[in-house]
């Protein structure tokens, strides 16, 4: 039977915006502490995958949680010796990185965490980083997207370095890797040339599993290329169908199977034993949104200057064919389609980054879940608890058993690698063509 997967997409405090201000939340600094007992939450309740997102920039606003985060593979090392089975995914973007360094560090994370490894494939959009690396602006994005292309290609044959039998560790005989076994990349492309290999043995996934995260043309043009795993925004079941039929049918056209490429939308769960209770739950969450924060962050992810607009009104006019992220174009359909004001824009939409919120009992979050995974709108879910760690602690307690009584979630790991979790086969290496 089709098995539902659920990633967590970790936040210190929660994704809520206001979420750090709670008196329960998880401080949103730098406690190990606290995120070693999030991921061995997650793993308790099976789930597929902890997701770490990164940037390379902050902002001077005083009201954001996000500001301060840790480098992910660091990050994501250090969870990998507290873990023993649940995938660990962290992004690195193709803008301001080399190929080279990125393959290495997903293929030592893959080796320490004995097969957990995935790297979430991004192209920066903020000028703000571009500052950090000494630009005063990003490519184009379809210059961009061109890069990412060649970057992945590059990975993927650093990845081939060796055959899975390369390594003999031979003391009697002195040989420490056959030499035969060794593919050299030499790569010269447009953007990059490199000519390995790479100085790991090939990892035990072969391949770290490849996730994409962005809804625009090219980026579903690269995801159906790539990507073994597609994080998306989808707030309705149409838009969410579509889109998944989208993306299976590009798949195909790459020649591969549908199957291998999970779509899995985000949704920030609120869940009480009750919908009262649930909704309770939210209310008080809503109060903790400060107005300069939300019309702060709400000119951060549409790139638009809001100072001094009025918050009861509408938003002003944006071109949305001049946003940069998927995440802003849907937001500001949204607000035109149902008449939103600025205030009802951050406090319905921003607060949840953009994605769906499910606010009810278990049995109402595990309904909608399951109504959107058998009608073709997703073949899992990015779990983005409201506030951290009782938003987890309460959907692995009450959703995972509801999903796993329905049949429709596992009961347990049937595998120890996150191929195995998400059944995606493991790429076959140089040698085995």
């Amino acid at each position: 039977m089709r098995q539902m997967k659920l990633g967590l997409f970790l936040a210190p405090g929660g994704h809520h915006m206001a979420a750090w201000r709670h008196p329960d939340a998880y401080p949103a600094g730098f406690s190990i502490e606290s995120y070693i007992s999030v991921a061995q939450m997650a793993e308790r309740g099976c789930f597929d995958m902890l997701f770490v997102a990164d940037v390379f920039s902050t902002t001077r606003e005083g009201g954001r949680q996000d500001s301060f985060r840790f480098e992910p593979m660091t990050l994501l090392s250090a969870l990998a010796v507290a873990t023993k089975q649940i995938g660990l995914v962290a992004t690195a973007t193709t803008s301001f990185n080399e190929p080279y360094n990125v393959a290495r560090k997903f293929s030592s994370l893959d080796h320490l965490s004995k097969g957990r490894a995935g790297w979430n494939i991004v192209t920066s959009s903020s000028t703000l980083e571009a500052y950090n690396f000494g630009r005063e602006a990003h490519r184009h994005l379809s210059d961009r997207y061109r890069k990412a292309h060649e970057f992945v290609e590059v990975v993927r044959g650093l990845w081939d370095s060796w055959d899975d039998d390369a390594l003999l560790i031979d003391k009697e005989s002195g040989l420490f890797f056959d030499s035969s076994k060794m593919n050299m990349l030499n790569h010269d492309g447009a953007q990059f040339s490199v000519r390995g290999p790479l100085t790991l043995p090939r990892a035990p996934q072969g391949h770290p599993v490849l996730v994409q995260a962005g809804s625009s043309e090219d980026g579903k043009t690269l995801a159906a290329k790539y990507a073994e795993v597609i994080f998306t925004i989808q707030r309705e079941l149409p838009a969410a169908q579509a889109f998944y039929a989208d993306i299976k049918e590009r798949v195909a056209s790459f020649g591969r199977s549908p199957d291998h490429a999970l779509v899995m939308p985000g949704v920030m769960p609120v869940v009480g034993r009750t919908r009262q209770e649930a909704q309770d739950k939210y209310e008080q969450l809503q109060a903790l949104i400060h107005p300069e924060a939300g019309l702060a962050g709400l000119s951060r992810t549409l790139g638009v200057d809001l100072t001094g607009v009025d918050v009861d009104g509408p938003l002003p006019d944006i071109d949305v064919t001049q946003l940069s992220q998927s995440r802003a174009v849907g937001m500001v359909e949204t607000a035109l389609r149902d008449k939103l004001s600025v205030r009802q824009v951050y406090e319905r939409l921003l607060v949840s980054k953009g994605h769906r919120q499910l606010i009810g009992s278990a049995g109402d979050v595990a309904d909608s879940l399951q109504e959107w995974f058998e009608a073709s709108g997703a073949d899992g879910f990015n779990v983005m608890p409201a506030m951290m760690p009782n938003g987890l602690k309460d959907f692995a307690e009450l959703v995972v058993p509801e999903l796993q009584r329905r049949g429709v979630f596992r009961k347990a790991y049937s595998g120890a690698s996150l191929r195995d979790h998400l059944g995606l086969p493991k790429p076959g290496s140089a040698g085995s063509a």
